[in-house]
C-alpha cells in the first residue's frame, strides 16, 4: 500500500465521523424545529400580524365614531339655540350667537379632526439620527463646541429668523445672513444650520393670543408655557431670568437626553431669546438638580468679534 493510500484510509473515517456529525446536527435542528412546529410559529406570527391590523382598524374606526358624535352635538345644541332664539326673544342675540358657535364647532371637528398621530419614541429616534450626524459633520471639520443662535433681522424679501451657528475657531465674527450652511469666510469659518427650534418657535408665535412680551422675563414664562402645554415637549419646566441669563429647568423631555446637539427643547429656548432680544444666545446643558432632570441656561450677550484672523488652531 503507498503513502497516498495510506492517507486516503486515514481520512475516511474522519469523513464519516464529520458526515455523522453534521447530520446529528441536523437531525437535532430538525427534533427542535420541525415542519410542525414552524407551522405552528408561522400561523401564530400571521394572526398577531393579522390582530394588529384589526386592532389599528378598530381604533381608527373608534376615533372618527367619536369625532362624529361629538359633531352632531355640537349640531343638535346649536340648531336648538337657534330655534330657541325664535321663540324667546329677550335673549334672541345670545341664543343665535351660540347656535353659531355650535355650528362652526361642528364644522371644525368633522373637517380638521386629527389624523395620523406620530409617538414621542418615533419623533425621538428620527430627531437621534440627525443629531448624531450634525455633530459627526461638525468634528469632521473640526468645529468648536462654542455655538451660537444667531438673529438674523427682517429684510425686503425675508421674514426675520435664526441660525445655528458652530464656529471654526475660539475667536470669530457671526455669519452673514446670506452664508450657509458651510460658511467659508476667514473670519466667521463654520456651519450655519437651520435650528431645529426655529420652526418650532413659529409654532409657538401661531399659537399665542396675545403679544410677545418685550421683557426677558415675561417673555421666557411664554416660553416655557408653550414648551409644556402647546409643544408637549416635556411634562413640567420652570425658569429663572438674572440679567443676560435665563435658566430652565426641565423634566421628562419627550425626546430624551436634552444635552444632545441642537436638541429641541434648549433650542426653541435659545431661538426664542435671540429673537426677542436680538442678540446671539450660548447655550450650556447640564444635569439637574433637585428641581428637575436637566437645566439649560441660555445667555445672549454683545457680538464677540474675532481680533486678528491669525489665530487659527
Amino acid at each position: 500500500m503507498t503513502t497516498t493510500d495510506l492517507d486516503s484510509a486515514a481520512d475516511e473515517p474522519t469523513n464519516e465521523r464529520a458526515e455523522t456529525t453534521v447530520s446529528e446536527a441536523g437531525s437535532d435542528r430538525d427534533d427542535r424545529y420541525g415542519p410542525s412546529e414552524r407551522d405552528s410559529l408561522t400561523e401564530r406570527i400571521d394572526r398577531l400580524e393579522a390582530e394588529n391590523e384589526r386592532l389599528r382598524r378598530e381604533y381608527a374606526r373608534l376615533r372618527g365614531t367619536r369625532n362624529r358624535a361629538r359633531a352632531t352635538g355640537l349640531v343638535a345644541v346649536g340648531l336648538v339655540a337657534i330655534g330657541g332664539g325664535f321663540v324667546l326673544h329677550d335673549v334672541r342675540n345670545v341664543l343665535f350667537a351660540l347656535g353659531a358657535t355650535g355650528l362652526f364647532g361642528a364644522v371644525l371637528i368633522y373637517f380638521l379632526s386629527p389624523g395620523t398621530v406620530v409617538t414621542a419614541g418615533v419623533g425621538e429616534r428620527i430627531y437621534a439620527a440627525l443629531a448624531t450626524n450634525q455633530r459627526a459633520i461638525a468634528g469632521a471639520l473640526g468645529l468648536e463646541d462654542d455655538v451660537r443662535y444667531v438673529p438674523i433681522p427682517a429684510s425686503e424679501r425675508t421674514l426675520a429668523t435664526c441660525r445655528l451657528f458652530v464656529p471654526r475657531y475660539r475667536e470669530y465674527d457671526l455669519p452673514d445672513a446670506d452664508d450657509g450652511p458651510i460658511v467659508t469666510d476667514e473670519n466667521a469659518r463654520g456651519l450655519a444650520l437651520e435650528p431645529t427650534g426655529m420652526r418650532l418657535f413659529h409654532e409657538f408665535e401661531r399659537t399665542l393670543t396675545s403679544d410677545l412680551a418685550s421683557d426677558p422675563s415675561l417673555f421666557a414664562v411664554q416660553l416655557v408655557d408653550a414648551l409644556v402645554e402647546v409643544l408637549e415637549l416635556a411634562s413640567s419646566a420652570e425658569v429663572d431670568v438674572v440679567g443676560n441669563r435665563a435658566t430652565f429647568a426641565v423634566s421628562d423631555s419627550a425626546f430624551g437626553d436634552v444635552d444632545r446637539f441642537d436638541h429641541p427643547i434648549p433650542s426653541f429656548f435659545a431661538v426664542g431669546l435671540a429673537m426677542a432680544t436680538a442678540q446671539p444666545v450660548a447655550v450650556e446643558v447640564t444635569d439637574g438638580d433637585d428641581r428637575a432632570d436637566w437645566l439649560v441656561t441660555c445667555r445672549w450677550e454683545e457680538r464677540r468679534q474675532r481680533e486678528t484672523a491669525g489665530d487659527e488652531q
